[in-house]
């Protein structure tokens, strides 16, 4: 009875107390014991450089609008090889005075790149912003008689004297395309949505036009050539050749009041290198 009693003690201690389901070995997991892997590195940040440019704009609507688009467009660097930018409007509610434009857009860039979009309107500051903004070395973009002529360039060529009056160039811009037929019609002068479009893959045909309206300014010596390059280096630039600067091409005898019609907003694109000149 011993032998028995003892045999059963061993299957008690087996299978664990009486009415217990017996323990089952536990699996190791799959890779469990192993060194843990080292994770993954993250992809190599993106180190190519992206240029700000502060952009000062007379307008409130248009001009901010029109740079909004060129940044949504072109400044992640898809469409210009790699080089990015970054395009930030400086305006204010109501607009601003060419002077206070060069002002405003000075203290926001303070050491960064500062432009000045501004038209000749009937503007009596225009001296005034433009030796400011040579004092500082801010670039200018100047319209005559609007920045309106710009968007109107993108369709169509355009000329004839208007002493500041932009009605024409406005008339002609609502009828060379139909997104533009209620343009400043209740102060709607914005440039989005379906304007865009109308404006997409036209910036080598505006900057042409623009080019050739220098060339045909009555001072006779005026020429908008590509051929000169202003070296333009902002910080944390990529080594590359630097973009071609061209200044207006008008010569430097020519008063600026006096180039009608013109616009210098070519010179913004093809600095950023959306358009080659």
């Amino acid at each position: 009875m011993s032998t028995r009693g003892g045999q059963q003690q061993g299957q008690h201690d087996d299978q664990g107390q009486a009415g217990e389901p017996p323990r089952r070995k536990r699996k190791s997991r799959r890779g469990e014991g192993k060194p843990l892997a080292a994770p993954e590195p993250p992809p190599p940040a993106d180190t190519r450089a992206q240029r700000v440019l502060y952009v000062g704009c007379e307008g409130e609507s248009t001009e901010p609008d029109y740079l909004n688009y060129l940044n949504e467009r072109f400044g992640d660097g898809s469409l210009t090889g790699g080089r990015r930018f970054r395009i930030q409007p400086v305006y204010a509610k109501n607009g601003l005075t060419p002077a206070r434009v060069v002002a405003q857009v000075q203290a926001k860039a303070e050491e960064d790149e500062a432009w000045a979009l501004f038209d000749r309107d009937q503007h009596h500051d225009i001296p005034e912003a433009l030796e400011r903004a040579a004092e500082q070395g801010t670039e200018v973009c100047f319209s005559h008689p609007s920045f309106d002529l710009w968007l109107l360039l993108h369709f169509q060529a355009f000329g004839g004297r208007r002493s500041g009056s932009s009605k024409d160039v406005v008339d002609a811009l609502r009828q060379a395309d139909s997104a533009f037929k209620d343009f400043d019609k209740r102060n709607n002068k914005s440039v989005k949505e379906g304007r865009r479009t109308a404006l997409d893959k036209k910036e080598s045909d505006a900057v042409s036009r623009a080019r050739s309206m220098v060339k045909q300014c009555e001072h006779g010596r005026c020429e908008a050539k590509s051929t000169r390059k202003d070296r333009y280096q902002w910080a944390g630039a990529p080594e590359r050749p630097d973009p071609l600067i061209p200044h207006s091409g008008h010569a430097a005898d020519c008063p600026v009041l006096d180039r009608d019609p013109s616009t210098d907003v070519w010179r913004l694109l093809v600095s950023l290198e959306i358009v080659d000149a």
